[in-house]
């Protein structure tokens, strides 16, 4: 037996002494691989070889870090099992199974990281037992699901090797079900790049383009480049991929979808043909993502235009095609593919650019860099040329919209055919499907011109160019809307005709700067809005009725003065009429109200506004939607707070995720708090009423499907607070009523099951410390220019020097959260516990400056109060009281004493009605001393006799060289540990019996100071 460990021991050493020269290189690895075999090879007995090397690697399942030794460790030993498949490698297996499953978490990480070396190392036609390799996969499955992320990667990593099995089908739906819900970026990444390719993958990997890690990603790209052709995947998901990735924040990210775009589905699917790669694109439904791809090409000088090539090919002569109009000089042009036009548009556009851009650089500079600037715009200007063709793209504008912008329109014969062109594009019907029941569906938007606002935008930057002159662009567009309104005057039009006629009348007063331009026409603009705009607000048909309401607010905002009749229409549309409707009119009235002032938009509807003093106002007045008829004695911003205290809107709403009337009404208001100081007509005071709104709206669970609205709060709470002091101090009034509003149980909140009323406190505290978040934001440097030494005006940012007062700090805030926790009783319900702790958790957090000196003496005497109302819970006590001593230790005169009248005079200030006797000394609660403990006899414990056994002497267990990774211990010994269980037992026992017996007391002690604490202990 003495000989066989000296052996063991010998061979451990030269194991070992293998394994220490490998760790300071990689480029040892081969030879050692050589030297550690021939060492198995003179072993006489394989078992003896691997005990041995198993007992040598144990101290690497105690390490840790994740060192370059220890790594280079992990190869080798990985390399060494692989390349030794005669019993070796299951026995090899099986012992880091055990590791896997072990309780010290070192340890199965490091054995997991070697079964995924060797799994990913394993040779395709290496010979494994189905038995270990069955092992191996389900101790991997249970190991994905461990609590350490670095462990999850690595089983994750040994699983991808068996994902394509047919027999192990289970782990494709395993990883596509742990992808949504795992938290680490490592480990979803590890996912990310372990799935294969499949129609049930691609979308997974393509909703990993929006993950939050930036390495997440990244990889996703890279497997949707490596792993998925472009005809694998569909249109969808192609637009999908590019928008999203071209548009990335991150440079890295954006940078391997550029790859993807060049090296794979460019180079390798289209054969570097750009045009090839948009019919993959689908550019008609997603001409975006056609145009952000074609500009990424042409900043990449990736787009070469060959001699020959240019616009000129798609026109034919009338010998060649006898199809056509023989009117048009014996000229016809061919019908372009959607891909080819984008294509051509996109790279005259940008050659236009660059010839601009050049010809800037040459002006703005001298000598052989400015003749170099001169050249290559000269270049540009050329092959722009080239490309276009001279006067017949005038005659058969229509399919060359959007390259309007780039002719020149000097010469009066191509003048005059392009506004033959635009008369034709404005009088052309909207178009429109007939369904099964014969009734007309309009195709697009139904409120821009062509159904798209990109076409009707590109109508009048045409109509612009080619009417250039002061006044002639609104005065041809008028006369369009003249002829169009006359069968609506005559009440002769259909619904289509009405919406066709209010389109252009929409695109004119967009694009109308003042009535004034139009010479003579400003009577007749009047006229429009009583024969055409407010008649078509009225109309029986509701898209109508929304396309016409969309005017009056751009009529009203072309107005010196609002009309009374456009001010009634718009309230009452807003009040009464379908969720689309309203939409529309809050959107007028909130423009109306912020381009000529909201006192300015009341005044026109003839009421008498002025009984009630804007700066006493505390609070908005109350209205029911569904009983007024939008012409009461109520102010706008009464009527428009009115909507969002109205929770029933979404109800008639047809499916419209992206738009809602709260969306646009939270959108308005929080422009309107932003730019308070200019909208001084809303009064200071009710301020903190909107912004609790807006804050309550941003954490409702209705919202959550309100994209635009979510983001759009989600900016302004961003700037909000650190813009003005006096938007802090409107958020510390704001705190407490939104702490009302979303607490449910209290203040006759619904409450709910345990599960809802569960996630509502999750999202009224999640809405504490984004608050809270908000107070302690820094304020914004302002920006003030500085007269130069030379004269010049500079811009310089400089803080205010004055601190925020009382109201505008933390200080505040927590004396309003005090007063708020002090207003319960002793005796609470349980969800006002809970309220009041959620207050507390939020009242530690906060800070006092210095010079407060009153505030920090007075909140010294509410935190005296606020721990009688929450002594229950020991760790608040603790932390109440550790703020308690910071308080403390910044006050200067501790001598002094808080008078009555400071007391009631900060209170004042905050408005705050709260009763304090500041005589009333600010005392800490003592903690209580614990409770003695006798010394309980030591107990006596039976020896049991060793026994051995020759089967077990004669081979060693696998089990019993896995490494025993002892855990952190204690400071205290055991004995003191189960004093401790006891003292906590016996106290809790003296709770509940108040009145017992000494004798019986101090039996009951010493029968369970021996058993009971044994018990507690193993």
């Amino acid at each position: 037996m003495a000989e066989i460990e000296v052996e063991e021991k010998q061979l451990m050493t030269k194991i070992a002494k293998i394994i220490d020269e490998i760790r300071t290189s990689f480029a040892t690895h081969n030879r050692k691989l050589k030297e550690l075999r021939a060492v198995r090879s003179k072993c006489p007995s394989a078992a003896q070889f691997f005990s041995a090397f198993s007992k040598t690697l144990i101290p690497l399942f105690g390490a840790q870090r994740r060192t370059a030794l220890a790594e280079r460790v992990v190869r080798f030993v990985s390399a060494f099992a692989v390349n030794n498949n005669d019993g070796f490698l299951e026995d090899f297996f099986k012992f880091l199974l055990v590791g896997a499953v072990a309780a010290n978490k070192t340890a199965r990480f490091r054995a997991c990281q070697i079964i995924s070396e060797i799994i990913m190392r394993l040779p395709d036609d290496t010979e494994v037992s189905d038995e270990v390799l069955d092992e191996v996969i389900a101790c991997m499955k249970v190991r994905v699901g461990d609590k350490v992320p670095v462990i999850r990667t690595f089983a994750i990593r040994s699983l991808s090797r068996f994902v394509n099995d047919s027999d192990n089908s289970d782990i494709l739906y395993l990883f596509l079900e742990l992808l949504p819900l795992e938290q680490n970026a490592e480990v979803r990444k590890a996912i990310v790049l372990s799935l294969p390719p499949s129609n049930a993958t691609s979308k997974a990997i393509v909703s990993c383009t929006l993950d939050v890690s930036e390495s997440v990603r990244k990889a996703a790209y890279l497997v949707l480049a490596n792993k998925f052709p472009l005809q694998s995947l569909s249109i969808k998901l192609r637009a999908l991929i590019l928008q999203r990735g071209l548009a990335d924040r991150s440079e890295a990210v954006s940078k391997e979808c550029l790859k993807l775009l060049k090296d794979h589905w460019l180079a390798k699917s289209c054969n570097g043909n750009p045009v090839e790669l948009l019919k993959y694109l689908d550019v008609e439904t997603y001409e975006l993502v056609g145009e952000s791809v074609m500009q990424v090409l042409l900043r990449a000088d990736l787009v070469k235009v060959s001699d020959g090539e240019s616009i000129r090919e798609y026109i034919s002569s009338a010998g060649d095609e006898t199809e056509g109009d023989s009117s048009h000089d014996n000229q016809r042009i061919k019908l372009m593919e959607p891909e080819v036009a984008l294509y051509w548009r996109s790279l005259c556009r940008h050659l236009q650019v660059e010839a601009q851009a050049k010809g800037s650089d040459a002006a703005a500079t001298l000598g052989t860099e400015a003749a170099v600037y001169a050249a290559e715009a000269s270049d540009k200007h050329d092959l722009l040329e080239r490309i276009l063709p001279d006067q017949i793209i005038a005659l058969h504008l229509g399919s060359y919209l959007l390259l309007g912008e780039m002719l020149d329109f000097s010469d009066s014969t191509i003048r005059k055919v392009a506004s033959a062109f635009v008369q034709d594009l404005l009088h052309r019907p909207l178009e429109y499907e007939v369904v099964e029941d014969g009734n007309k569906f309009v195709i697009g938007d139904g409120i821009n011109l062509g159904g798209d606002k990109d076409w009707a935008n590109a109508v009048s930057r045409l109509a612009r160019n080619v009417h250039a002159a002061a006044g002639e662009f609104e005065e041809v567009i008028f006369e369009v809307v003249k002829e169009l309104a006359q069968p609506c005057r005559e009440r002769t039009a259909d619904f289509m005709q009405w919406m066709h006629c209010l389109a252009v009348t929409g695109l004119l007063l967009e694009n109308t700067k003042s009535f004034h331009l139009v010479q003579g026409k400003a009577t007749e603009f009047a006229e429009l809005l009583k024969s055409l705009l407010l008649p078509g607000a009225k109309h029986v048909h509701l898209d109508v009725q929304r396309v016409a309401v969309r005017c009056l607010g751009l009529f009203g905002i072309l107005e010196n003065k609002p009309s009374e009749e456009l001010v009634k229409q718009l309230r009452l549309s807003f009040a009464k009429a379908l969720p689309t409707i309203s939409i529309m009119a809050c959107k007028a009235l909130f423009d109306l109200g912020m381009w000529h002032g909201l006192p300015e938009v009341d005044k026109a509807i003839g009421q008498d506004l002025s009984f009630q003093p804007q700066a006493d106002k505390m609070t908005f007045t109350p209205i029911n939607l569904s009983e007024t008829d939008g012409d009461l004695n109520i102010e706008l911003h009464d009527l428009l707070y009115s909507g969002l205290e109205t929770s029933d809107w979404g109800k008639s709403l047809e499916g419209d995720e992206t738009e809602s009337i709260q969306a646009v009404l939270g959108e308005g208001f929080a422009k309107i708090l932003l730019l308070s100081e200019k909208y001084p007509s809303i009064p200071a005071a009710l301020h903190h009423l909107i912004l609790a709104k807006l804050i309550n709206l941003y954490f409702s669970n209705e919202s959550k499907d309100l994209q635009r609205l979510k983001q759009c709060l989600s900016i302004f709470f961003e700037h909000y607070a650190s813009l003005s002091a006096n938007h802090k101090k409107c958020l510390s009034e704001a705190f407490v009523p939104v702490m009302h509003s979303m607490w449910p149980g209290i203040y006759g909140n619904a409450g709910g099951s345990s599960i809802v009323v569960s996630n509502k406190r999750k999202r009224a505290v999640q809405a504490s410390k984004f608050m809270l978040q908000m107070m302690q934001a820094p304020l914004y440097a302002k920006e003030k220019e500085v007269e130069g030494e030379n004269g010049s005006r500079e811009t310089s940012e400089t803080l205010d020097s004055k601190e925020p007062s009382l109201q505008c700090g933390e200080e505040g805030l927590a004396i309003r959260i005090a007063s708020e926790v002090l207003s319960f009783h002793m005796k609470k319900t349980p969800a006002e516990r809970s309220y009041v702790s959620a207050l507390c958790r939020i009242l530690v957090l906060l800070h006092f400056r210095l010079s407060e000196q009153g505030t920090i003496k007075l909140m010294r005497k509410l935190l005296s109060r606020v721990f009688e109302s929450v002594s229950a819970e020991k760790d608040l006590v603790k932390e109440l009281k550790e703020m308690a001593e910071r308080l403390k230790g910044l006050e200067r005169h501790p001598d002094e004493e808080l008078s009555q009248d400071e007391a009631n005079n900060i209170f004042g200030s905050l408005g705050i009605d709260f009763n304090l006797d500041a005589s009333a000394p600010a005392a800490v609660p003592q903690t209580p001393a614990p409770c003695s403990t006798r010394p309980t006899r030591s107990r006596r414990r039976v020896k049991r006799e060793q026994t051995s056994s020759d089967e077990e002497d004669s081979h060693t267990s696998i089990q019993s060289m896995v490494p025993n990774i002892p855990g952190p211990t204690s400071t205290r010994s055991q004995r003191a540990s189960k004093t401790a269980a006891m003292t906590k037992m016996t106290a809790k026992t003296d709770r509940i019996r108040i009145e017992e017996d000494d004798e019986v007391e101090s039996s009951e002690s010493e029968v369970t100071s021996d058993d009971d604490s044994d018990q507690f202990s193993e």
